[in-house]
């Protein structure tokens, strides 16, 4: 088998029909390492040099979340056909540290015709009877594979790279209808925002904030090139949350009501500005006599978090801020589980303009 530029990084080829073989003498080799798998994560990229890279993403992720990942290197183009395969395993020293718990890797490049093989070799690979976690580092295509989408329970991507949202959220319910509504869709766009929402929602913590609330005149929303998706969930997440109504909008403002007791509407404009920095680099909320505000300021870890009256008393603090790495993001992913039906009535609100 001819040896691929990764091959260093990624482990010891194997033939693909040894893989089981070969798995037993790699754990067999040392007695004081212990195999762990909670999930089965595999990572789908055509990225010319996409295995070396996920090959160290996946070391990091495995430091805290055991599991047997799949790292698939695929060339749908490529004028010959072929399949190469690897198999390493990432071992760290356990939390009492008498230990290594290791987690499984096998990678996998596939070329041409043989891309058409990916459900086969991906179901040939699962350990037991444990959740499929798929992180899809493309835009998806169609047709959709309901060979492979069938056995997928979560599928993990990130709508910020996405050049039309509305075409490839249609080829993700397409996968769920596949899957008869078992896939939960993950999008890390959506976990960008969740020190965010946090903050956000910490100012309305005590019984005596929530008034404001029914209060909010403008949200102002600056966000960094690239992001303006981001800043949109974040902009649907409000409007979800707090019962508004879309009422107009253009690429610079949105315009939202909400129905109030009263006979006329309550209305609430949003405003995006794009400026160098964080994905969100701030946002502001007003209401005639309050004012509530974050900011993340560029390569920092903290949220500056300000809130109190229009021309009075200000109270401060800081808060955790998100880090917009693939590990973190993955990671955090990783960690929160549950059907995400909050991002999905967010996206509803904001889709045709995302």
């Amino acid at each position: 088998m001819p040896a691929a530029t990764e091959s260093v990084a990624v482990g010891m080829p194997v033939e693909v029909g040894d893989i089981p073989r070969e798995l037993k003498k790699l754990n067999a080799e040392d007695s004081g390492r212990t195999r762990a798998s909670l999930i089965n994560l595999a990572v789908y990229s055509e990225a010319p040099d996409s295995l070396g890279k996920n090959t160290a993403i996946i070391s990091e992720i495995t430091e805290d979340h055991a599991c047997r990942a799949i790292v698939i290197a695929a060339a749908p183009t490529a004028k010959e056909s072929r399949v190469e395969a690897w198999i390493s395993a990432h071992c760290h020293v356990s939390r009492a540290g008498s230990k290594q718990v290791c987690s499984e890797q096998l990678s996998f490049s596939i070329e041409g015709e043989r891309c058409g093989l990916l459900p086969n070799i991906v179901f040939a690979q699962l350990d037991s009877d444990l959740p499929l976690y798929l992180w899809w580092q493309e835009e998806f295509r169609a047709p959709m594979d309901p060979q492979l989408w069938a056995w997928v329970d979560r599928v993990i991507y990130d709508s910020q790279t996405w050049r039309d949202f509305d075409e490839q959220m249609q080829l993700v319910e397409t996968a769920q209808q596949e899957a008869r509504q078992r896939i939960v869709l993950c999008d890390l766009n959506w976990i960008r925002l969740v020190q965010l929402r946090l903050a956000v929602a910490q100012f309305f913590d005590h019984r005596a904030a929530h008034h404001h609330l029914e209060e909010i005149k403008t949200v102002a929303i600056e966000h960094a090139p690239g992001f303006r998706s981001t800043a949109l969930l974040l902009v649907g997440w409000l409007a979800a949350q707090l019962g508004w109504e879309r009422d107009r909008g253009n690429r610079r403002s949105l315009g939202f009501r909400r129905k109030r007791e009263e006979d006329d509407d309550w209305q609430i404009t949003i405003s995006l500005r794009e400026k160098e920095g964080e994905p969100v680099n701030s946002c502001e909320m007003k209401t005639d006599k309050a004012g509530f505000k974050i900011v993340h300021k560029p390569g920092a870890d903290l949220l500056g978090v300000s809130f109190g009256r229009i021309e009075g008393r200000h109270m401060d603090q800081v808060l955790p801020a998100g880090k917009n790495a693939p590990v973190a993001l993955v990671q955090e992913e990783l960690r929160r589980g549950g059907p995400h039906n909050v991002y999905l009535r967010a996206v509803a609100q904001v889709r045709d303009l995302l």
